[in-house]
């Protein structure tokens, strides 16, 4: 039995040398915030959100930073509980937390 996401969140875990001028997510903590934002989402009951590790998003300087489908609203993710509730709240099918929101 396959199982349809309501929504798809893809954290950034891409991790460049020390001395690329981009710098990248994983050197920002993505693979925690993933963590935490996964088990919050789980805890929280969002059995029809999934939340996976991804290459490569190409917003390293923005970064750490995630995608959620089916909308592609993207987002720096924040490193504080508070700031992750807020994207919690997104994703339970709140409006866009748009402090953390990336620019066009």
């Amino acid at each position: 039995m396959s199982h349809q996401f309501r929504k798809h969140v893809f954290v950034c875990t891409n991790e460049r040398s020390a001395d690329n001028p981009r710098g990248c997510c994983s050197s920002k903590n993505s693979l925690e915030l993933l963590t935490r934002l996964k088990r919050t989402a789980r805890a929280a009951g969002l059995n029809d959100v999934r939340i996976n590790k991804a290459g490569c998003l190409d917003n390293c300087e923005n970064g750490p930073s995630c995608v959620i489908y089916p909308e592609a609203t993207w987002y720096t993710l924040p490193d504080d509980d508070e700031g992750l509730d807020r994207i919690l709240e997104h994703l339970r099918g709140g409006a866009v937390a748009e402090e953390f929101a990336m620019g066009d």
